[in-house]
């Protein structure tokens, strides 16, 4: 099948010569071309993972309090009291940098809906950026729309958004990381899953009506890298209505109150071809869909393109007869349209009509559209380069320029957060701009509030990653959850969104292969289940992939919630403890090294052992109410974490101890820095001494300076005017306190 003056039909769809014949055999004939497109999208990268499924199997999936792991909308953990969590992570990348305000706004709404699908009600919303230097115009554009597109949507559907990190590095000039997470509360009993079963039982539905915005959408955008022509996919950017979206919530979750929803599934990627497909094969059924009963919002719209549609805000549910005309009152009330358009009916196949009875414009097995999708072990190879730039030490800077390497660091991305919301609800307790978000614990159904939080982070570290993508992502892990103990929190579970460059270049699947395995070491030490996440290929323009990527999204408890965490500050008068044995000091993929051009070296080893104790000992710390304030060592080293305190506290500081240049900048996590009451000293060192934890350096909050002796001596209000300034500045925005 060739289209006039092009390529084959399968071609132009994406999809390989071998796929198409391997279409061919599942069906025992050619594919017509609504199959082929039904194939294509799901069959696409984005849908099918297919270069990534190989190596995601290695990851640690299972634990205590697991309901529901990889493989659904969003992974579910039991979190007590009858009360269970679902969590979720995705990216827009592809759909940001085309069309960044709408991008990244469906990007929110598609999140949310995974998270209600489940069941749950979408309490917050966290999302880690990236973007290239804001000295560029398109990606100064890409930045301030994709912000807009997120505050535009999450505020108006009404899920507060609370935290998340922003950075900017030349890698994503021309391939921007939008990942949006997604946390949900509900009671266990509600969850529900996606599967159409029950013979004649109806597919119904719900929300906006199809539209040929979206068409391939994420699907096909998300499965290519850019080029020159990469502005002529606009239409394939979804657009979104979050007024539609709360209906859809309340429309959603009231329905599975009453009891009305075998199985539901959201229109996401792939659209009606996913949810159709994906509901009859988890449920070992087959259904027919009637095409001509798809409430449209565009005339002469063609049945792939009905099928293929990735237009917002709809959702699949498969409801009894009997419950139907209760289902249809319910949409109702909520001024949510809803519509019968199949049956579920044995089989196993799924089958596109013209009309109720009229003619089958597609037949396929539902499971081949999931099941049958290709796998690929692509060839790996690190790179060409890697001995070479492991030679390259960044070595450290001269101690006079140590005062500069700090305050060149400092910059705060409130800027950002502050255009969302994030005390809707009112149960946000540690807001944006600490070492991780805390919300309050109640009840979904009754409100009651259990005492206890959960805590949420995200991170990622690009820098430590392209030196060393294994080394990398554990340490990644480990700052996860050592950002968590700073709130008092235990880590639960883990999702992650791994954004890569082109899977076709070996060096890229060898730093996915190299990811993953330093995500499953990290994850079985520290006893954490991975239960979902998303992949993101193609990351690339005209040929350049960006440095590797993978986020790592955190769930934690805090089981007292008594009071709000010391968080990140100082207070005068108060000492300075820094918990955790000093790093052998290599500044290899250190944000020094690489504003000073270095992207090689060797990074630190890890001993995840001294991480989960100086965790729980900072986990107690905080829960005994003995510190006023913290910070974990990361990103920036030592000197960026006392210096992030002091001016957010607006308070100077005094640090002793530090060995030298390569100390104060290393980033290897490990290290905690903590402020306590001089009556309190003893306790914090006696209790690190018993947990095995090495203290030192040490100093004192006070004063109008930060200083760390033979190092550091900056003006707090040089300090402060540059953390504040800086990206407000970037962005020729004015410039407002915090």
């Amino acid at each position: 099948m060739t289209a006039p003056d092009g390529p084959p039909i399968h071609q132009a769809l994406g999809l390989t010569d071998t796929e198409a014949a391997d279409i061919a055999e599942i069906l025992g004939r050619e594919p017509n071309h609504l199959e082929l497109a039904m194939y294509a999208v799901m069959w696409s990268e984005h849908c099918s993972y297919k270069s990534s499924r190989i190596h995601l199997k290695r990851l640690p999936t299972e634990g205590e309090g697991v309901l529901v792991g990889p493989g659904e909308n969003a992974g579910v953990m039991d979190v007590g009291d009858g009360i269970a969590a679902a969590i979720r992570i995705e990216s827009h990348n592809h759909p940001s940098y085309i069309e960044p305000s709408q991008g990244a706004a469906t990007g929110v709404g598609g999140i949310l809906r995974d998270i209600f699908t489940m069941g749950a009600r979408p309490i917050a919303l966290m999302d880690p950026l990236r973007f290239g230097p804001l000295d560029d115009a398109r990606s100064r554009w890409v930045a301030e729309g994709v912000v807009a597109g997120i505050s535009s949507y999450g505020n108006s559907v009404g899920v507060p958004n609370v935290g998340g990190e922003v950075v900017f590095d030349p890698c994503y000039q021309g391939n921007p990381l939008v990942n949006v997470l997604c946390l949900g509360i509900l009671p266990t009993e509600r969850l529900v899953l996606s599967a159409a079963t029950g013979e004649g039982n109806l597919a119904v539905l719900l929300g906006s009506a199809t539209g040929r915005d979206g068409i391939g959408g994420v699907s096909v955008l998300a499965s290519a890298g850019f080029d020159e022509g990469s502005e002529d996919k606009r239409p394939s950017v979804q657009v979104g209505d979050p007024f539609e979206e709360k209906r859809l919530i309340e429309a959603c979750l009231t329905l599975l109150d009453a009891g009305l929803v075998v199985g539901i599934q959201d229109l996401g990627g792939a659209g009606l071809t996913c949810a159709t497909s994906e509901t009859a094969a988890n449920g070992r059924m087959g259904m027919d869909v009637d095409v001509s009963a798809v409430p449209r919002r565009e005339e002469g719209m063609e049945p792939f393109e009905v099928m293929t549609s990735e237009s917002q805000e709809r959702m699949l549910a498969i409801v009894t007869p009997e419950g139907l005309d209760e289902v249809l009152r319910l949409c109702a009330r909520w001024e949510v349209e809803a519509s019968v358009i199949g049956r579920v009916v044995p089989g196993g196949r799924l089958r596109i009509l013209d009309g109720p009875d009229g003619e089958v414009l597609a037949d396929v097995p539902a499971s081949s559209l999931h099941d049958a999708a290709p796998l690929y072990d692509r060839p790996r190879a690190a790179p060409a380069e890697r001995t070479s730039q492991a030679a390259d030490d960044p070595g450290a800077p001269d101690p006079a320029d140590c005062t500069a390497a700090v305050r060149d660091q400092l910059c705060d991305t409130t800027w950002v957060s502050r255009q969302y919301d994030h005390q809707l609800f009112l149960n946000t307790v540690e807001a944006p701009g600490g070492d991780a978000a805390v919300l309050r614990l109640k009840h979904p159904t009754t409100g009651v509030d259990t005492g206890r939080g959960l805590a949420l982070t995200t991170d990622g570290n690009h820098l430590w990653c392209a030196v060393d993508p294994l080394l990398g992502t554990t340490a990644t892990v480990a700052e996860s959850v050592l950002n968590l103990a700073c709130v008092g929190a235990r880590p639960l579970a883990v999702v992650n969104c791994l954004n890569f460059g082109n899977p076709e270049h070996p060096e890229v699947m060898w730093q996915l292969s190299e990811a993953v395995d330093g995500m499953a070491e990290a994850c079985r030490a520290l006893g954490l289940p991975v239960i979902g996440g998303n992949v993101s290929l193609y990351n690339e323009t005209a040929g350049t992939d960006i440095d590797p990527t993978p986020v790592i999204g955190l769930l934690g408890m805090v089981d007292d919630l008594a009071r709000r965490p010391p968080g990140v500050g100082l207070v005068d008068g108060h000492d300075l403890l820094v918990l955790g044995e000093a790093p052998p000091g290599s500044l290899a993929g250190s944000r020094w090294a690489a504003a000073e051009g270095h992207r090689g070296g060797t990074l630190d080893p890890l001993d995840l052992g001294a991480v989960t104790r100086v965790a729980d000992l900072v986990r107690g710390l905080v829960a005994d109410d003995v510190l006023s304030g913290v910070h974990d060592v990361a990103a920036g080293g030592l000197g960026l974490a006392l210096a992030e305190m002091a001016v957010r506290a607006g308070v100077g500081a005094s640090l002793d101890g530090v060995a030298g240049p390569a100390d104060l900048l290393a980033e290897r996590p490990g290290r905690v820095v903590v402020c306590v009451a001089p009556e309190d000293r003893a306790r914090v060192v006696a209790a690190a001494e018993e947990a095995g934890v090495p203290v030192g350096p040490t100093g004192t909050a006070g004063g109008d300076r930060i200083v760390v002796a033979g190092l550091v001596d900056l003006a707090l209000d040089e300090a402060t005017a540059t953390w504040r300034d800086r990206l407000p500045a970037a962005l020729d925005a004015p410039v407002t306190s915090a």
